[in-house]
């Protein structure tokens, strides 16, 4: 069993009378940024200025500056940076600003692990992973609840580095909903396995290809929108809620025949596989090798790719019912 921290675990006091430096106000970053001010930390705020991330830390009542200033005399400095961009701002902007003792905070571990970044070896190396996005690690704190995290220590210099991460966790709410421990490793190959295999690549091709078959089908797009995407949410809540059973349990004996019977025709031992290889991939280093490469030659594979899904009729169909639909609060992008 993962051994798991709670509130009486994490105390706060670890960064009590210490300041706490956020590096980027974008998703995670405001979370962070605010739930630790409010539950009593000196928090500062380094973002680019004139940037609509700048202006909503200006409105959240912070004063953004540059990182060499928002680091000056930090105890604890969390980067809440794109993964991609990382290496490139610690190694010009990060650095050298770095004194003994400090702590570095991460969000997700791809940089440390693969190692585009390499910290000096008196400075703490922490991870605090909240498993949700920042707007929720936000609205469920306010709530007086949190998003449960995971905690890993890389690199403890002063001995107190986990104390310093669980104060951390605590403070953005994690505390409240339960930390786990694990590892940079552990963490960082199963969060790309199962955005790519599962939740984010798998689901959206799972989509598609049964929007396509029913529309190529001749059925109405309307329809296998309503089938293949809309309803994917009322079956993932009952999941959420309580696994595959409750999702069982909850609807027709017809449906529950048909995912029992049907379900392993379409996950098959090839797909399953293909699975296997591309967690290979992942911890080789070939896919964080790509994803780098695909970034610093301009993404042009990477917006290729979607922009092609941007325009599929699935898409098309989607925006034009989603407006129809007033409580859904449809976001458009």
């Amino acid at each position: 069993m993962a051994k798991i921290y709670y509130e009486a675990d994490a105390p706060i006091d670890g960064l009590k009378g210490k300041k706490v430096a956020v590096i980027g106000y974008g998703s995670q970053g405001h979370a962070h940024s605010q739930n630790l001010r409010d539950s009593g930390i000196e928090v500062s705020v380094a973002e680019l200025e004139g940037t609509d991330n700048y202006k909503l830390a200006k409105e959240h009542g912070f004063s953004p500056s540059d990182i060499k200033t928002a680091m000056d005399g930090a105890a604890l400095i969390i980067i809440t940076l794109p993964d991609e961009v990382q290496g490139k701002i610690y190694e010009s902007q990060i650095a050298d600003h770095l004194t003994a003792g400090q702590t570095l905070g991460f969000c997700h571990g791809f940089n440390i692990h693969f190692k585009y970044i390499v910290p000096p070896k008196d400075i703490n190396i922490v991870m605090i992973a909240p498993k949700g996005p920042g707007h929720l690690v936000r609205s469920e704190y306010v709530k007086g609840g949190g998003v449960p995290n995971l905690i890993a220590v890389e690199q403890d210099a002063t001995g107190d580095a986990k104390a310093i991460a669980l104060a951390w966790a605590n403070g953005i709410g994690g505390a409240r909903a339960g930390i786990i421990e694990t590892t940079y490793k552990e963490e960082t190959e199963t969060d790309l396995f199962g955005e790519q295999v599962v939740l984010c690549g798998g689901l959206s091709e799972l989509i598609k290809a049964g929007f396509e078959t029913l529309t190529e089908a001749g059925y109405q797009p309307e329809i296998a929108y309503f089938e293949c995407m809309h309803e994917v949410k009322l079956i993932v809540d009952l999941m959420y809620q309580g696994g595959l059973s409750y999702m069982r349990y909850s609807i027709s004996n017809t449906a529950e025949y048909g995912d029992l019977s049907r379900g392993p025709r379409i996950i098959t031992a090839e797909t399953k596989a293909e699975m296997k290889k591309i967690l290979g991939e992942i911890v080789s280093g070939e896919f964080a090798k790509e994803w780098v490469e695909e970034y610093r030659g301009g993404l042009k594979n990477f917006n290729a790719l979607y922009d092609k899904d941007h325009a599929s009729q699935l898409e098309d169909v989607g925006r034009k019912l989603r407006k129809m639909m007033k409580w859904v609060d449809a976001k458009e992008v």
